[in-house]
This record gives C-alpha cells, sequence and structure tokens, in this order.
C-alpha cells in the first residue's frame, strides 16, 4: 500500500478514535503530501522516496518548535509538537544508531578517498545520497566532522 493511501485510511481511524493529536499530525502529513503532489513540476504522483523527505522535514520542523516552546516556558505547546513527532515517525523508515551510522560514514570516507575537514564537501555528498531518511542530517554532518579530524 502506498504511504499516501495508508496515511488516508489513519485518518479515517483517528477520527474513529478521536485521537484529537494523532488525527492533527496525519492531517498535517497529508497536506504536505498533497501540496507536493500538485506542486508545479510535479507529475501527480509522489514516490515513497518523496514522501519519506517530507516527513523527515516535518519531524525537524516540529522538534524545533518544540526547543522553541520549552524556552518560552510553553510546555503544553512543546508536548504538542513532540507527541506528533512521535506519530510521524511511525511513517519513517527505520532510523540509524550512532554506531551504524559511524560504519557507514567510515566506509563512505574510504570509498572517497578523504583525508581531511577540507574533504568533507565530497563526504557529505555522498552520505546524503545513501543515509538519507535512515538517519538525521545533523547527526551525519557531526560525525563526519568527528571522523575527517
Amino acid at each position: 500500500m502506498e504511504l499516501f493511501d495508508q496515511i488516508s485510511d489513519d485518518i479515517k481511524a483517528a477520527m474513529l478514535a478521536k485521537d484529537k493529536i494523532r488525527l492533527q499530525a496525519l492531517r498535517g502529513i497529508k497536506k504536505e503530501f498533497l501540496e507536493a503532489k500538485t506542486a508545479k513540476g510535479g507529475n501527480g504522483e509522489l514516490s515513497d522516496e518523496t514522501a519519506g523527505k517530507i516527513l523527515q522535514k516535518m519531524v525537524k520542523q516540529r522538534k524545533e518548535s518544540a526547543e522553541i516552546f520549552k524556552t518560552q516556558g510553553r510546555e503544553e505547546l512543546a508536548e504538542n509538537e513532540l507527541a506528533e513527532v512521535a506519530v510521524i515517525e511511525i511513517y519513517l523508515p527505520k532510523q540509524m544508531t550512532a554506531e551504524e551510522v559511524e560504519i557507514a560514514l567510515k566506509e563512505i570516507i574510504t570509498q572517497t578517498g578523504a583525508k581531511g575537514l577540507k574533504d568533507m564537501g565530497k563526504v557529505m555528498g555522498v552520505a546524503t545520497k545513501t543515509l538519507t531518511g535512515k538517519a538525521d542530517g545533523r547527526m551525519i554532518s557531526d560525525t563526519v566532522k568527528r571522523l575527517l579530524n
């Protein structure tokens, strides 16, 4: 089943269960998916790869919003954002652990022949293509910096 169809079915289930947080998160996902499908240059289709990128972006946005709310003392809003993150993450592929990311990056560094921080762009180009959707971009970047130092 395509991810878009799965989200639509889950919206119906959340409505029946009267689960407001889940429903809000799922409606947000569907909105982003519809916008991507109908975007200029789009062909009306949404690949699972594109959907994964959209979901990761949504998770990142909500985590950042939660941090802002926490610094402003708005704990209830931060909790709502983090609850939505938990719902969105269900639809993401299983995330790699820090150890798995490090092993994959060491292999990429060996493949690219990177010697120091000046080669970080070369490594990040390959790493983002390989690990997108499987690991957080910030974790990838921090690990590459550490390994190249």
